[in-house]
This record gives C-alpha cells, sequence and structure tokens, in this order.
C-alpha cells in the first residue's frame, strides 16, 4: 500500500513539475495535473493539501538531496582544505549543476526555477528560505573564513550575484553551447571550473 502512496504522490510531482515548467504556477491549474498524473483531485487534496503545498513539495522534492549534499561536500572541503575558497565554492556550485544534469527531470525543475524567479511567488520565497536559508547561511560563513575582508553587506550581495550566475549557468541560457563532440557531463564539468573561477575572483576583489 506504502509503495502504491509513494507512486501516486510522485506522479503527482512529476506531473506538476513539468506543467509549472511550461506553464508557470499561476498558469497551472490543480485539474491539470490531475489530468496529467491519472489521478482524481480527492489525491492531490490527500497528498498535498493545496496548490502552494503542491509547490513547496515540488521543490522539496529536488532540494533536499542537493542541500545534504552541498552541506556534506562543504564540511569535507572545510577540513580538507581549511581556508581555501575555491573547494567552498565548488561545494556550492557542482551539486546544482548535477541536478540541471539529472535526466529524471532535473531540466523541467531548472525551468521550475527561473518561473520562481519570474513570477515572484512571496509564499514560495518564505518556504524556501525557511527550509534552505540555513544551507546560505553555512556557505556564508565559510566564505567569510576564507575572505575575511570583505564586509558581511559584501559578502551577500557577492553570495546573492553567484546564486544567480549559477541559475543561469543550469538553465544553459548562455552564449557557449556545448560543442559538438563534447558530452554534456563534460560541458557541465567545464561550467562548474568556469564559474567556480570567476566567482573566485569577484569574492576575493
Amino acid at each position: 500500500m506504502a509503495s502504491t502512496q509513494f507512486s501516486t504522490k510522485d506522479r503527482i510531482l512529476g506531473a506538476a513539475e513539468e506543467l509549472f515548467a511550461l506553464n508557470g504556477f499561476g498558469g497551472t491549474s490543480l485539474r491539470q495535473v490531475t489530468t496529467r498524473a491519472d489521478v482524481n483531485i480527492a489525491a492531490v487534496n490527500y497528498h498535498f493539501g493545496s496548490k502552494e503545498n503542491l509547490v513547496n513539495e515540488v521543490f522539496r522534492r529536488r532540494m533536499d538531496d542537493m542541500s545534504a549534499t552541498r552541506l556534506s561536500r562543504l564540511a569535507q572541503a572545510r577540513s580538507t582544505a581549511p581556508g581555501e575558497l575555491e573547494p567552498v565554492l565548488a561545494a556550492f556550485v557542482e551539486p546544482a549543476l548535477a541536478l540541471a544534469q539529472d535526466r529524471n527531470g532535473g531540466g523541467a525543475f531548472i525551468r521550475v526555477i527561473a518561473r520562481a524567479y519570474a513570477e515572484k511567488n512571496d509564499g514560495l520565497r518564505q518556504f524556501l528560505s525557511e527550509q534552505y536559508g540555513h544551507v546560505l547561511r553555512e556557505f556564508a560563513r565559510a566564505i567569510a573564513d576564507c575572505v575575511p575582508g570583505l564586509s558581511k553587506e559584501q559578502l551577500y550581495w557577492r553570495l546573492d550575484y553567484l546564486a544567480g550566475a549559477l541559475t543561469y549557468a543550469m538553465a544553459d541560457f548562455g552564449l557557449i553551447k556545448r560543442p559538438a563532440g563534447t558530452t554534456e557531463a563534460a560541458h557541465r564539468a567545464r561550467a562548474a571550473r568556469e564559474l567556480i573561477q570567476f566567482a573566485a575572483a569577484g569574492f576575493k576583489a
């Protein structure tokens, strides 16, 4: 029974993620989600209770794992290379770009993130801040240890710019397209290296 419930819930999340990516949050109705997931509205209400909760859970499904990976990589960077900025930045950047490459809907989720920026969904922003703000604060502390001359205000401005540049790289909006004969993994690795070097120079400026 539990596995059936899980698969129904997962099907709803997958359908919602695809539709949010295509139509945005405001442009997607619960009826569209139930049709694509092939479930009835009662199943959505049972698992999520409201559209707002459904939006939040679409993010939680991806962000929980990515945040755990980031914090694990950050702890490793701080213990093996204390005071070095690039490993801290790699712990922030590389798990996000790996998510973008995830064949199981990762691309759709990246478009959902872009929608979240564009639509200025206050409820979602509050949810993300409450759930994942501690991750950014951990990275801010680690970066401050590596670049002690930065004021707190400078640190957060630059961290905000890094997050924006990372979202841009994840969405593959950029001018640099994957060269013929280069695998997607190799292209993402190059993107990570370039972004880490760029961000390191920015934080040290």
